[in-house]
């Protein structure tokens, strides 16, 4: 073996690419017992909770956080914020992951894959809410594919194709706005169906308001967040323009998030007194729910305004990472934690070992994706080739 193939191999063999591989390893192991024995044999499932974690998080929590990308492209070329430019096309590669990894996820709750195209060409349910979110999704991921594709064609070499694809930038920053906000808002829109299962502090008729605003929120601190850990991990593939509009797009981003998050916390408060539900806050759940809305909604919303107020950039930052985990908690109250609520321990939903090593084997995929495609293709950086041109 020469140097260069011993120096390679010291590198593929890292604390993370071990740690990853052995969770690939497992993951695929759970996948092929899911798909050959059934949801059982995996799952906790049952017909009292019919979702779990797959739903709760790899899809009610995928789909919020991947709002980064209709959010950035919005902000840039819907409201004329060209100085933050340079983090489209990361925020469209993590909301273009986000959305092919959910959809990947899916299959595993519902099974038989290649059934799923089947409502878009079998029979239309119109009426159904699920067939609105599935739609919408479909179309929103085709939208980010045709979105994300300058960058791959840049790398590829096609020029012409990428010409043709980046004239398409605003009528599709216009599709994904209006498909997000449809399906966004929908998800919230499946629980109204079920109000005696979904505690009342987390039941309320503004819950497709709630998901929407809340998306918004999660998009604009995903972008804070995963430009912060871009930076830190690759920062070798960044150029000045990258690096120069870092700073001010965090400054930027967490001023409206502190915005954001106010309306936020202002329209929870609303629907609480129309609920009249105040007795509520002094139960067990109550206290969650204050914890919920408090230490996740009101106290980012403060922290983001210091930080802005302060120029603190550190600050910000962290403040992203308790507001992404605050639009965790949301989804997974709304979807596991508070539905059922009523049910006693026993029979209460509580993801299995296996769910739970299939739910990191998504989000791996999802790190090991974004590695792989940052390194090759101009995300970071621009093409020496189309300098200006998009």
């Amino acid at each position: 073996m020469s140097g260069e193939q011993k120096a390679e191999s010291r590198t593929l063999l890292t604390p993370f690419n071990l740690i990853a591989g052995i969770i690939l390893i497992a993951g695929l192991i759970v996948t092929v017992i899911r798909f050959t024995k059934g949801l059982s044999s995996v799952t906790n499932l049952s017909d009292y909770n019919p979702w779990g974690i797959w739903i709760g998080f790899d899809l009610m929590v995928g789909v919020a956080l991947a709002a980064g990308g209709y959010v950035t492209s919005a902000a840039v070329y819907l409201f004329g914020m060209k100085k933050f430019h340079s983090a489209v096309r990361p925020a469209i590669l993590t909301g273009f992951l986000g959305y092919f990894f959910v959809v990947v996820a899916l299959n595993y709750d519902l099974g038989q894959p290649w059934r799923l195209p089947y409502p878009f060409i079998v029979g239309w349910g119109t009426t159904s809410l699920l067939f609105e979110v599935g739609l919408c999704v479909a179309l929103y991921l085709t939208v980010l594919f045709l979105e994300f594709s300058p960058a791959a064609l840049e790398w590829l070499g096609y020029s012409k194709t990428r010409k043709l694809a980046g004239r398409l930038t605003i009528v599709l920053t216009i599709f994904g706005v209006v498909l997000s906000t449809l399906h966004q808002s929908s998800l919230g829109a499946l629980f109204l169906i079920a109000p005696s299962k979904l505690h009342p502090l987390w039941y309320s008729p503004y819950l497709p308001v709630y998901f929407f605003v809340s998306s918004i929120v999660a998009g604009l601190s995903m972008v804070i967040l995963e430009g912060t850990l871009s930076h830190k991990f690759f920062h070798h593939s960044m150029d000045k323009t990258y690096l120069g509009e870092h700073d001010p797009l965090t400054l930027g981003f967490g001023r409206a998030a502190a915005l954001v998050l106010a309306g936020y916390f202002t329209i929870k408060m609303v629907g609480l007194a129309a609920g009249n539900h105040w007795d509520l806050l002094t139960t067990p759940y109550g206290l969650w729910y204050l914890v919920e809305v408090i230490g996740f909604v009101l106290i980012p919303c403060l922290l983001y305004t210091v930080g802005v107020r302060d120029r603190n950039l550190t600050l910000i930052r962290f403040t992203s990472v308790l507001a992404v985990a605050g639009i965790i908690l949301n989804r997974l109250n709304v979807s596991v934690i508070a539905f059922n609520w009523h049910l006693p321990f026993s029979e209460r939903y509580v993801p299995s070992f296996q769910e739970v090593v299939i739910t990191v084997f998504m989000v791996t995929l999802i790190i090991l994706s974004f590695r792989f495609i940052v390194t090759r293709m101009p995300i970071f950086h621009e093409h020496p080739d189309y300098k200006d041109s998009h």
